[in-house]
């Protein structure tokens, strides 16, 4: 059947490699970054986000073929790389055993088609650096690229779960019409600070007083100079009203005296002793008394108990013993959870005595320490009566009366009687919240005098109404001041705790959840350092500099199960992922503040209690009455979205949706697990065929080979098309048959491009669902539509075959060795069953020894670990060459470092590179799958991660004796 559509380059093949090592750099990069804007839970990253785009909408260049060879040079090159190629087919064909199935022959398409890929490649790779985010060259290089495969008609991109906003900010950063939308007014303001609000003053100079003349603003650059100016005019004015709250500190004459500014106050919660001669006495449970642990630098919280006054007061201790160090570091904690000990009576504190106190209204806080801006670093001081004094005077006006849900998953503080969102503040905290809210609203006020003065348009259209006056400029200021509110709250809860080792606060979002905490931190908004006012309006204007606002984007509240798209849309999207993440319950902490800061500027999106919640695609037990229902709504909704994308999205362009793994469901139920599943069948039942599964590391900090890792991929890539109107209903047979003979060539292609041994089940996924997603059903025997979970495990079994298959291209010691492995690892074995294994290969023991794979002595048998291995190997001169060798030798070289292990991989060869290759896949899924044996699994699926590097370095480095020569 021929295709109606041009195949993209994300439907053939994508440079993973450096797209995952980017991204997860990524995670480290600060400054300029969009995720310091604003708080998003699980937020794509850019550089995964531009590369799927560009190679969702550049052409594949097998569509170009003919084009490609008419360029002379193209095809000269084409040429000289086919011959290399056809030697090499034909050097492996005469090593491969008599049941090997041979690979095609190479041919001249094919080739010109791989050297364009990596011509796209280059530039991906260059695209997807933080560096060069903001690099037009590099931006206008893709650009162009984009624009050659759309026919110079660039499409609009949507993403009708936009989130934290990535994938369409990189849309706009690429050019493309950019379109977002969400049922979470916190996302949708996310994505109007990002892709709505900076174009509509592009350019444009800055406007308030006392700005010193510049040639030339350019993006949203005069835009962040005034967010940075009128949040320092908001920080003045608020030091002037509450400036009292947050008093200095007097410094003892062993810090040099004087008086410094407070970073922290850290306070612990109280509760009544349990033992009834102390019922009267607070006592903390906290769950450490630790302030620094850096060496040299240990300092820490002792309380000091008199039980005839029934007071505890607190001292600061510097060094002391291990001990007492290890003492300090439990607190008052005596186990798990809410279990406490009490410091004045040594009763145990249980769980129940803390529920009961908290739930009762007896809960309290006691002041531990005082953490201030020392000369020589951080200083360390004992609770002043004084500081005590100012944060209890603190009465709030207004605190958030929304309820959090009774959902322990995610909200743990409910159950010691903080029910509210109110409740996670303290007073001071309460206070100077609402003081800059108020503050919002009297600069957008003077923003909007200042900008009439500065000769900007009095026209009084408003921001949401698409105006570009002094109104609405003041408007657009007013949000990014707001964005500051509620990004400090990430600072400004009491669920922040400190951080002993690095010594700062640690901010409210740790992790996806809100937990209870014991011992907490309170930031000091006029400081200098952790949770200061300056620093949240800082990370905000620095991202709006690095902003490239080209077009118009448009970002509005919706339900993805209904809304409209522009014509002729690209669907690009990361929807919510089953059950891992409460978006509308947790950003319910942002939206109480970001309700009284917006509201006047987009009333609409702000006249509701809370975040709406009954239609929000998360499988959520709590909400729905249990699991069952849970999935059932998760299905329901999340196919209406994806039907309504296929059915209003453009059929030139392939569809990417993002999916996240949750690690410890794969762990349990493998690679057709619940949740993958239930999504994949929803986007199968929705009408698209799945044509691809790319699966991206985002969360990684290092790579593999550092890591140890041979984790699962965080999340896929789902490559879709429009399900063929004339799709056939087929049998069970008729789908196995054709995955049998479709799926393998499709594997061994993924292994040429060196997808690592941990990812293949996920990337094989894709060509897999490709045959099965195109059927309009695949039928059971007894006539039932066979489910997507039974698909997938079919897709596995296959895999596990061809693996296994591999095994057909080795010598027969190598066979024997596999065989070996897969039954006894590295133990011993009987020297009957080795022989056993010999005989069916035409091998004898002794020549198995002989080619140093394997000990035999008194009647036992057991393969030589890598540590064992002839240090003075040289496979050049090797009489009895193994592939087995050449790959223990190789991941034994890789521990030495990546030039070591190039070099090893230099004198192997490139004839025998490839089988060398295909076993560490097979012995990867020996190990992982079927052995259990982690470590020896991330041998060797850290050498495929970086087999692309090393191939090119095997090409650069010396060997050994060149290497000893050069030294004289």
């Amino acid at each position: 059947m021929s295709l109606t559509y041009k195949k993209k380059l994300i439907e053939v093949a994508l440079p993973l490699e450096a797209i995952n090592a980017a991204s997860s750099r990524e995670k480290s990069i600060r400054h300029g970054h969009p995720s310091t804007l604003h708080l998003w839970w699980a937020r794509r990253p850019l550089a995964a986000c531009r590369a799927v785009l560009f190679a969702q909408l550049v052409d594949d260049p097998s569509e170009h073929v003919d084009a490609l060879l008419a360029d002379p040079k193209t095809r000269a090159a084409a040429e000289t790389e086919l011959a290399k190629r056809v030697h090499a087919w034909e050097e492996r064909q005469g090593d491969r055993s008599e049941d090997a199935v041979a690979a095609p022959k190479p041919t001249l398409p094919e080739v010109v088609a791989d050297l364009e890929r990596k011509r796209l490649f280059a530039i991906i790779e260059e695209l997807v650096k933080w560096e060069n985010s903001t690099n037009e060259e590099v931006l206008e290089r893709a650009r162009a690229e984009i624009r050659r495969s759309c026919g110079g008609e660039l499409p609009p991109v949507y993403d009708p779960f936009s989130g934290g906003g990535s994938i369409p900010l990189e849309a706009q950063r690429l050019g493309l019409p950019a379109y977002g939308s969400d049922l979470n007014p916190v996302a949708v303001m996310i994505g109007k600070a990002m892709i709505e609000i900076p174009p509509k003053f592009r350019g444009m100079d800055p406007i308030h007083p006392g700005m010193p003349e510049r040639n030339h603003y350019r993006n949203a650059e005069g835009l962040a100079e005034d967010v940075k100016y009128y949040g320092e005019w908001m920080r003045e004015r608020a030091f002037e009203r509450i400036g009292h709250l947050y008093p200095e500190v007097d410094l003892p004459k062993e810090y040099g005296g004087g008086q410094a500014t407070v970073i922290a106050w850290i306070w612990a919660r109280t509760v009544p002793s349990p033992d009834p001669a102390f019922s009267d006495v607070q006592v903390p449970i906290a769950s450490s008394f630790l302030l620094s642990t850096k060496p040299g630098k240990e300092a820490w919280v002792e309380p000091i108990v008199d039980k005839a006054s029934k007071t505890i007061t607190y001292r600061i201790r510097h060094g002391g013993t291990k001990a007492e160090i290890a003492a300090a570091k439990e607190g008052t904690k005596a186990g798990r959870g809410a279990n406490f000990r009490c410091i004045v009576s040594d009763t145990a504190i249980t769980i129940k005595h803390v529920t009961s106190s908290g739930t009762s209204g007896r809960m309290g806080q006691t002041l531990m320490a005082i953490v201030a801006e020392g000369k020589g670093g951080r200083t360390y001081l004992a609770p002043d009566a004084g500081h005590v004094r100012a944060a209890m005077s603190a009465i709030p006006e207004w605190r958030p009366e929304a309820l959090m849900p009774e959902n322990p998953r995610w909200f743990s503080p409910p159950a010691y009687g903080m029910t509210t969102f109110g409740d996670l503040f303290t007073d001071r905290q309460l206070v100077a919240l609402n003081t800059f809210s108020d503050l919002v609203h009297e600069a957008r006020t003077q923003i909007e005098q200042d900008a009439l003065t500065a000769g900007m348009d009095s026209d009084q259209t408003p921001l949401r109404d698409g105006g570009h006056g002094a109104k609405a400029y003041a408007e657009a200021v007013s949000v990014y001041l707001a964005f500051g509110i509620t990004k400090s709250t990430d600072y400004h809860s009491s669920i922040t705790t400190w951080h002993s080792g690095r010594e700062i606060i640690r901010n409210t979002f740790g992790r996806q959840a809100l937990p209870m905490t014991w011992d907490f931190t309170e930031a000091n908004f006029f400081s200098s350092s952790t949770g200061n006012w300056s620093n949240s309006i800082e990370w905000g204007v620095k991202t709006l500099n690095a902003f490239m606002p080209k077009n118009d984007g448009v970002e509005i509240q919706h339900d993805a199960q209904s809304v409209d798209y522009p014509k002729n849309t690209v669907i690009s999207t990361d929807p919510p992922y089953y059950d891992n993440i409460g978006y509308a319950d947790l950003s319910d902490f942002f939206f109480t503040w970001m309700k009284p800061a917006i509201r006047p500027v987009y009333p609409d999106l702000f006249g509701v209690m809370a975040t709406p919640k009954a239609e929000e695609l998360v499988a959520t037990p709590y909400r729905h009455g249990g699991r069952d229902a849970a999935e059932s709504f998760f299905m329901t909704g999340m196919s209406r979205a994806i039907s309504n994308m296929a059915r209003q999205s453009s059929a030139d362009y392939p569809a990417t949706i993002y999916y996240a793994f949750k690690q410890s469901e794969i762990d349990q139920e493998g690679i057709s697990s619940t949740g993958w599943a239930t999504f994949l069948q929803a986007v199968v039942e929705a009408g698209y065929a799945v044509v691809g599964t790319w699966p991206m590391r985002t969360e990684m900090a290092n790579r593999m080979i550092a890591s140890g890792t041979n984790a699962l991929a965080n999340s896929v890539v789902l490559v879709c098309r429009k399900k063929e109107a004339s799709a056939e209903v087929v049998t069970r047979a008729e789908f196995v048959r054709a995955l049998k003979r479709e799926l393998p060539p499709a594997i061994a292609k993924l292994q040429a491009a060196n997808i690592a041994p941990a990812d293949m089940p996920q990337s094989a996924i894709g060509p897999g669902m490709g045959v099965f997603s195109r059927y309009a059903a695949v039928l059971e025997s007894d006539d039932s539509p066979m489910s997507v979970k039974t698909a997938l495990q079919l897709i596995n079994a296959e895999l596990d075959t061809f693996l296994s298959n591999l095994t057909g291209d080795f010598d027969a010691e190598t066979r024997f060795a596999v065989t070996w492995f897969e039954q006894f690892g590295y133990d011993k074995g009987e020297f009957g069953t080795a022989q056993s294994l010999c005989q069916a290969r035409g091998l004898a023991v002794d020549a198995v020894k002989h080619a140093g794979i394997i000990e035999s002595a008194a009647g036992k048998v057991r393969l030589l670990k890598r540590s064992e291995l002839d240090d003075g190997w040289d496979p050049n001169t090797d009489p009895h060459l193994t592939v087995w060798e050449c790959l223990q030798y190789l991941v034994r070289a890789l521990d030495g470092g990546e030039e070591n292990a190039a070099r090893v991989l230099r004198k192997i060869g490139t004839d025998r590179a490839g089988a060398v290759k295909d076993l560490a896949y097979y012995l990867y899924d020996l190990a992982g799958n079927k052995r259990r044996d982690a470590q020896e699994a991330t041998a060797y699926n850290a050498l495929i991660a970086l087999w692309s590097d090393l191939t090119g370095l095997a090409a650069t480095v010396s060997d050994d004796a060149e290497r000893q020569a050069s030294l004289f």
